[in-house]
C-alpha cells in the first residue's frame, strides 16, 4: 500500500504506530508473565496458553464481556486517531 493516497498518509502512519505500541505493550506484558529460561528461551505458564488459546480460538462476539470491552477500548483508540487526523 505504498500508492496510498497523500491524504490519507498522516491516518496511515499515525494508526501504524498506534499498532507498533500496542504490539509492543503486548510483548512486554506476555515476557512478564514467561520464565527465563538458561538458553535465553521463555516459558509461558499454562494458565496463559489456556486463556491465549482460548481467546485466539473464540470470534469476537462468543468472547466474555469484559474481554470485548477491552476490544471496545482498543476501538475507541483506533477511532480517536482517525477522528483527530485530518484527511
Amino acid at each position: 500500500m505504498d500508492d496510498a493516497p497523500r491524504s490519507t498518509a498522516p491516518v496511515r502512519e499515525a494508526l501504524a504506530a498506534y499498532a507498533h505500541g500496542a504490539w509492543c505493550g503486548w510483548m512486554r506484558y506476555m515476557w512478564s508473565k514467561c520464565t527465563p529460561n538458561a538458553d535465553g528461551s521463555l516459558t509461558i505458564p499454562a494458565w496463559a496458553v489456556l486463556r491465549w488459546e482460548r481467546q485466539m480460538n473464540t470470534v469476537y462476539t462468543d468472547l466474555p464481556e469484559s474481554e470485548r470491552e477491552s476490544d471496545r477500548k482498543e476501538a475507541d483508540t483506533m477511532l480517536a486517531i482517525v477522528a483527530k487526523e485530518p484527511g
